[in-house]
């Protein structure tokens, strides 16, 4: 059996969004799901558009969504001279031809065909046939390499998320597959990729659904049977437009900045446009495990911020402790929060994690809530002369006095504010309000024993001596 190939084949033009991005989560988790190959070629023929910025942010996305690359990135602007070669054998083999039909000749038959009402398209001028005479080469022109696409026929290929398509030849006239400067265009390029890198399966957008049969014809011609082709619908965007920059979408990597697991965005971002019966969340493993291209989505999949939310939310609830507190620290350094030497990586900081997590959707608000270890809190005047009255002060001086000496654990934490609540005839709001404002600048927290033995003694002491 052939083993299974994929490529994900970006241009480097711009930032990546979710719904490029998407193109490579595809081909990367079929390729993880057959033991096959992931390979990554980045198309940067485009030399105006094209920028190193943004293939950075390509490499930079992938790495951080952990979509690993078995093969490259190559880069076509590094495989000229193999594009220079593949076109010496074509024009060789009589595959393909020079024409040196002008623009201004081109756009004159154009407008004619358009104004007999007739679909635009090379007339075959200088393609040699048996027979056929062909014009003089004129002087001074240099000329584009045309391929001699087949006539009559058609082209037919069954798409796994379109079903069967046939174009007809007649349909297709005979693109120009080098420039007169002798540099190849995209469609040809990636002809050669597929083949040089022996693509098994191409997992694309659906706007090169057009490309496609120009590619399967180019390819027989070269004696190679073409890829299994996956043409996914479009992402939109939530007002239903296409996703773009223009529209809106925001690169990979500001969702990484604004602290979203990986994990979570992959398992958005994978039922943006396949399924696996009704599983809404699932762990990387079982997207691999599960993964095939019968469950792809033939509509367009629309991108929604409050889902994607949710789903960030029960990543978080289930998320290893040890990464957290390892982002949460990166988040802290960021800040330049005063943090302790010895609490990152410590139990504490997972213990921290483990207790606020699942109040989180993303971990810049799990190092929200927990800077009220490491940094110092305020809490709003208002609410806490709302919350702190007179008859409430004895009562947090007394618990002071009492968490002064007690083992500093969340038992005996737990013990010193019933004590004091049986002392003073209050009830637990009454007294746990307060506290919470003065000791982590915020009325709502996790039990306030649990949160209280996260902290250090003397720091919880110094803050409710503020009363």
């Amino acid at each position: 059996m052939t083993q299974v190939r994929t490529r994900f084949a970006p241009s480097p033009t711009g930032f990546i969004h979710l719904g490029n991005i998407r193109s490579a989560l595809y081909p990367w988790a079929f390729a993880r799901a057959n033991q096959g190959v992931f390979v990554l070629r980045i198309e940067d023929t485009d030399v105006e558009r094209s920028s190193q910025e943004a293939v950075d942010v390509i490499l930079e996305s992938m790495q951080w969504l952990g979509l690993d690359v078995d093969e490259g990135p190559f880069y076509q602007m590094q495989r000229m001279e193999r594009y220079k070669t593949a076109l010496q054998e074509m024009l060789d083999k009589g595959l393909a031809y020079p024409c040196y039909m002008s623009t201004q000749d081109l756009d004159a038959l154009r407008e004619a065909q358009m104004a007999a009402k007739q679909k635009p398209r090379y007339d075959g001028t200088w393609r040699p046939e048996p027979g056929k005479t062909l014009p003089p080469v004129p002087e001074g022109v240099k000329p584009v390499i045309r391929f001699k696409n087949p006539i009559g026929g058609s082209v037919v290929w069954d798409d796994k998320v379109k079903g069967r398509i046939e174009i007809s030849n007649e349909e297709l006239d005979d693109l120009v597959i080098a420039r007169p400067d002798g540099t190849p265009t995209y469609n040809f390029c990636v002809v050669i990729d597929d083949l040089d890198m022996a693509i098994t399966h191409v997992i694309r957008g659906d706007d090169h659904v057009n490309n496609t049969p120009r590619q399967i014809n180019i390819l027989r011609a070269l004696g190679q049977e073409p890829p299994v082709y996956a043409h996914l619908p479009t992402v939109l965007n939530e007002q239903g437009e296409k996703m773009s920059k223009r529209h809106g979408a925001k690169a990979v990597t500001e969702y990484r900045d604004e602290g979203y697991l990986a994990d979570a965005v992959v398992n958005y971002l994978a039922r943006l446009g396949w399924s696996h019966g009704d599983d809404e969340i699932f762990s990387r493993q079982q997207l691999i495990g599960w993964f095939n291209l019968d469950h792809l989505g033939k509509s367009a999949g629309q991108f929604d911020e409050a889902k994607l939310r949710w789903v960030a939310q029960q990543h978080m609830k289930v998320a290893d402790d040890a990464l957290l507190a390892s982002l949460v620290a990166q988040q802290w350094q960021a800040r330049a929060l005063p943090v302790p030497s010895d609490l990152p990586g410590s139990d504490k900081l997972k213990a921290m994690c483990a207790l606020f997590k699942d109040r989180c959707v993303t971990t810049v608000e799990l190092a929200d809530w927990l800077g009220m270890y490491v940094a110092p809190v305020s809490a709003s005047p208002e609410e806490l002369a709302t919350q702190l009255t007179d008859a409430v002060k004895p009562a947090v001086a007394a618990l002071a006095e009492r968490l002064s000496s007690v083992v500093w654990d969340k038992a005996a934490i737990g013990q010193a504010l019933k004590e004091t609540l049986a002392q003073f005839g209050l009830k637990m709001p009454l007294l746990a309000i307060p506290v919470r404002l003065l000791v982590c600048g915020r009325a709502q927290t996790p039990s306030v024993d649990a949160v209280l033995a996260l902290f250090d003694r003397e720091l919880v002491l110094q803050r409710l001596k503020q009363a």
